[in-house]
């Protein structure tokens, strides 16, 4: 979700890449169908597994319920944890509830940089 949300608010003024310690084989067709409802498609999308050179790489790293310490390759940058749920197993719901925190963060790491966020990418 970060990816998608990054890369259609940023405009392609900030890279953004999404991976995973233990990334499922497809994307989680309930968090597409939350995706899909705030126009962005990432149906052909494919997860990817988080590599210490992807991590070494960033100039930031954020997690999402990932200990460093223990799993996360993460450890090799700044990483920032924003103790999100998983959305694997819940409900449509519940992942509207993550997917709408993951935008508001996406929304607001942009304005740090001093990004306005694209308005017409996202239903709000």
């Amino acid at each position: 979700m970060p990816e998608a949300f990054g890369k259609a608010l940023s405009t392609g003024q900030i890279e953004f890449e999404s991976a995973g310690t233990m990334p499922s084989p497809e994307i989680n067709p309930v968090v597409v169908e939350a995706i899909r409802e705030k126009g962005i498609d990432v149906a052909g999308g494919r997860p990817k597994l988080l590599k210490y050179d992807m991590a070494e790489a960033a100039d930031r790293v954020f997690t999402m319920g990932c200990s460093i310490d223990d799993a996360c390759p993460g450890s090799a940058a700044s990483a920032e944890e924003w103790a999100l749920d998983d959305p694997t197993g819940k409900d449509i719901e519940e992942v509207r509830r993550i997917r709408d925190e993951v935008e508001a963060r996406v929304r607001a790491l942009l304005a740090e940089y001093s990004i306005a966020a694209s308005p017409s990418e996202t239903r709000t």
